[in-house]
């Protein structure tokens, strides 16, 4: 299979493995799922040992029936307990949490994986106890008590009485800002290494063909059919390969003018089409080439992920909060993010099909406006903080070694002469002021000297 269809699969799997992960039920119901199996293979041993054609090894607890029904009993109580305790107590930490690292904390909390599987186990071994409690009923020999499925549920309660452990130390590192920003970080750079090459199914020996890109887009300016988005919601993600069949097997060009991040409206235009009579058949097929949903995702969206750390960033910086090293934490976690970019980023805007004509033209955030999101706004909250400053023009200066664009060059040199502005005009200390410019003289000799 070439590399570029095996990255194709692999992009739509990670989406779809995202919109699995996002819930609080998938995980628990296959293991709920599971404990069932579990319970009808242990109830058939029982079940042979019972009739007397198995004999149950001597470490299997034996007991009444009144006995088993007590201990049953307990355990599913117990553990409903303490399931309802614990998420409860815990939802009011990251409820508090939230309100300093935003809404969104609930969210990566919805979709941790030990999360799902602490609520999992708990559930499944709620979901086995009772299942072994109904089993216990009269027989012919006198009442049927399932042994091994009781000593079974006992070892399952030992297995959630860890899990109720691993999970309260998992929570209490969770909320830790650090682990929090590190954790976004960390799925921004998953993102852009996604996105490090292309997606298309154009062959890479294949010639352009066809109207350039740029007389294609003015065409559709003055001709182009306009198709109009079905549902409101955030564009989650774009199927391109999708996108270039449906085209090429209507002979037409679509240009979609937003990318994953942007909030589409009802009725209003979701991508234009040329030539305009192409239009009915690319209309009836685009629902499938593109995802929307209530909130927006990283697997397409770079800026979503520099849009959080910067969003935590800001209200550290808030009077409120006033936590500086939070600010500079996320700026280093940027400016990591941002040699990343500067070095494996490779966003297409141009589909073209297997025969090299121009299929899919979208639209893709340009380095210029990731940079600017990452610096600005934290810039002018940061007004009066040398602190801060310094940790933004360490972070370009890193940036810099990496980058041998010109423009890309003096636009973050740009940068840094606007955070040297902004000291000049809101720190009245001379030595801080001039910390701030000797941090900015390294970026200015980084500027000259690396090319």
């Amino acid at each position: 299979m070439p590399r570029t269809s095996r990255r194709r699969r692999a992009r739509a799997a990670d989406w779809r493995r995202e919109s699995r992960r996002t819930n609080l039920w998938l995980v628990p119901a296959l293991e709920a799922l599971a404990a069932a199996g579990l319970c009808s293979i242990t109830l058939a041993l029982d079940r042979a040992a019972y009739n007397g054609s198995l004999q149950l090894p001597s470490w299997v607890l034996s007991g009444s029936a009144d006995a088993a029904r007590q201990v049953l009993t307990t355990i599913a109580a117990a553990i409903i307990t303490v399931v309802g305790l614990v998420f409860s107590i815990t939802i009011v930490a990251l409820t508090l949490a939230s309100t300093q690292f935003g809404p969104r904390m609930l969210r990566i909390f919805i979709r941790d994986r030990g999360t799902q599987l602490t609520l999992g186990t708990f559930v499944a071994t709620f979901l086995y106890a009772v299942l072994v409690l109904v089993a216990i009923s009269p027989g012919r020999h006198g009442d049927f008590v399932p042994h091994l499925s009781i000593t079974t549920t006992l070892a399952l309660t030992l297995v959630d009485l860890a899990t109720l452990i691993y999970f309260i130390n998992h929570i209490a590192r969770s909320i830790q800002l650090p682990q929090v920003v590190a954790a976004i970080a960390h799925d921004l750079a998953q993102a852009i290494e996604d996105q490090s090459a292309p997606d298309t199914e154009t062959p890479q020996d294949s010639g352009e063909r066809g109207l350039s890109p740029g007389e294609l887009l003015s065409r559709m300016q003055t001709d182009g059919a306009v198709v109009t988005t079905s549902a409101s919601g955030y564009l989650q993600y774009l199927r391109h390969d999708r996108l270039v069949r449906i085209a090429r097997d209507a002979r037409a060009v679509i240009h979609i003018p937003y990318r994953p991040g942007h909030f589409l409206v009802q009725g209003h235009p979701l991508a234009y089409v040329w030539p305009p009579e192409a239009a009915a058949h690319v209309t009836a097929d685009l629902r499938r080439g593109h995802v929307t949903g209530p909130y927006r995702t990283l697997t397409q969206d770079v800026s979503f992920g520099i849009d959080q750390l910067v969003e935590i960033a800001l209200r550290a910086l808030s009077t409120a909060v006033n936590d500086t090293f939070t600010a500079m934490t996320c700026v280093d976690w940027l400016g990591d993010c941002l040699c990343r970019i500067t070095t494996t980023w490779q966003p297409r805007h141009v589909h073209r099909d297997r025969h090299g004509y121009v299929r899919v033209i979208a639209h893709q955030p340009d380095y210029d406006r990731l940079v600017r999101r990452s610096f600005e706004k934290i810039r002018q909250a940061s007004s009066g903080m040398p602190a801060v400053m310094i940790r933004q023009l360490d972070a370009l200066d890193k940036v810099m070694h990496q980058t041998h664009d010109p423009e890309r060059r003096k636009l973050l040199m740009e940068q840094a002469d606007l955070i040297l502005n902004a000291c000049e005009s809101s720190v009245p200390e001379p030595a801080d002021r001039a910390d701030v410019q000797r941090s900015h003289r390294t970026v200015q000799d980084a500027y000259d000297h690396t090319g």
